[in-house]
Order: structure tokens, then C-alpha cells, then sequence
């Protein structure tokens, strides 16, 4: 096949939304694989590769993100119902939660605390822009609250989707060894670690270990979105 042939096949094929779908499922099969591969490594994260190999081959074709989103978006729409289906190990581990909801209330607050303090002030400290410390405030809860909560306190959405998901990879990478490290081998414990500084990514990593760890790791993850809503625009207001 000659160069004109196969980009004339290639222009031919981007133009379908199915093809973009199939091919986000084929950069995650072989993600996964790669993770079996290494015995599900936690540095060897199947989102991770499989966000590197779909911006490499967007890169590399000069495809827009509009085009390629008229295909991922039927992924995208899956988000809701496997939120909702958080629910089925909830009720199904809802004694564990009701024994330890005080201790969760406190981790809660002080971990959602934590989360936006630590991060903003280490960016001060490093000399960050006003504009990049709004949009880095709300980087550890889910990218749909990110952009709204940055968006409210005059930030930059694009910027805290970029760091939400940054940040997702990383703690869903990192979180597990330095638990180990630290000696955490309570699974309620690790879980809910996890789904407060990971947000999503981390509760996919936290199920993999066990539904009771992925559990408490949904509860951190939806409750760290609601205190980060509520906290982030207080104490810009109070910072003026």
C-alpha cells in the first residue's frame, strides 16, 4: 500500500466514533496486559499506559480531542451507572462502614483539609502563580467537581483536570507500596487512604485488593468531593 493509500484509509477511518472506541478498549486491553505481565505492579498502572498510548497515536495523527471524544464518549457515559453500582459493596460491607463512621468522619476532614493545604502551600513556597494555586487546590476529588470548585474560585479548569488526573495516576501508583511501607494492612484503613487522595483512579486500584478496600475507598472519594466543594472557596475567601 502506497503513503497516499494509507493515509487516505487512515483520514477514512478517524472520521468513525467507533473507531475511536475500539480503539481506547484496544489501548486498555493491552494496558492490562502489560499489568498481568508484571503481576499487577502498582507502578505498572493500566490507566496510566493506556492515557500514554492514546495521546501518543493523537499526537502522532494530529487528531483533535473533539474528534476522537465523538467515540469515547460512549465510554465516558458508563462513568454514571458504575457509580452508581459503588452501591452494591456499600450495602454489602454496611456493617463494617456503620462500626467505623466516626473514625471515617475524622480522616475525612482532616485528610480533605490536608489534601488542599499541603498543595497549595507547597506550590506557594515554589513561587506558583495565583491562578495555578486556585486551579491545584481541588487536584485530589474527582475531575467533575475539580473543574467546578476551580471554575467557582477563578481558576483554570483545563489546568485541575490535568492535575486531577495526575494526581489519580500517581496515588493509585504510589499509595499501595508506601502503605506497605508504613506498615497499613487494615483494609479499611488502606481503602479509605486511598480513595481520599486519588479520587476515582485510586477506588479502581483499591477494588483490585479487595471490595471491602475498594468499599472505604468510594465513601473517602465521594465525601472528600463534598468537604473540597465546601472548603476550597471558604478559604479562598478568607485569603481574599
Amino acid at each position: 500500500m502506497t503513503p497516499e493509500r494509507l493515509a487516505a484509509f487512515w483520514v477514512y477511518l478517524q472520521t468513525g466514533p467507533l473507531f475511536w472506541l475500539t480503539l481506547t478498549l484496544a489501548a486498555y486491553l493491552v494496558a492490562q496486559a502489560l499489568a498481568r505481565s508484571a503481576r499487577m505492579h502498582p507502578l505498572i498502572n493500566p490507566v496510566a499506559i493506556a492515557v500514554a498510548l492514546l495521546v501518543t497515536v493523537l499526537t502522532l495523527t494530529r487528531t483533535p480531542y473533539e474528534r476522537y471524544f465523538e467515540g469515547a464518549q460512549f465510554v465516558h457515559f458508563l462513568l454514571g451507572p458504575a457509580t452508581v453500582a459503588l452501591a452494591v459493596p456499600l450495602w454489602q460491607h454496611r456493617e463494617a462502614v456503620r462500626s467505623a463512621l466516626l473514625p471515617m468522619v475524622v480522616a475525612l476532614l482532616v485528610g480533605s483539609a490536608s489534601a488542599v493545604v499541603s498543595a497549595v502551600a507547597i506550590a506557594w513556597a515554589l513561587g506558583a502563580s495565583a491562578a495555578t494555586l486556585v486551579s491545584l487546590a481541588p487536584k485530589s476529588v474527582t475531575t467533575p467537581i475539580a473543574m467546578a470548585v476551580a471554575e467557582r474560585v477563578g481558576g483554570l479548569p483545563s489546568l485541575t483536570a490535568v492535575l486531577v488526573i495526575a494526581t489519580g495516576m500517581l496515588g493509585a501508583m504510589t499509595a499501595g507500596p508506601l502503605l506497605d511501607r508504613l506498615g497499613v494492612r487494615e483494609p479499611r484503613a488502606r481503602g479509605f487512604a486511598v480513595g481520599l487522595a486519588a479520587h476515582g483512579i485510586g477506588t479502581a486500584r483499591a477494588f483490585q485488593e479487595s471490595t471491602l478496600t475498594g468499599t472505604f475507598a468510594a465513601i473517602a472519594m465521594a465525601g472528600n468531593g463534598v468537604i473540597t466543594a465546601l472548603l476550597v472557596p471558604a478559604l479562598f475567601a478568607v485569603l481574599g
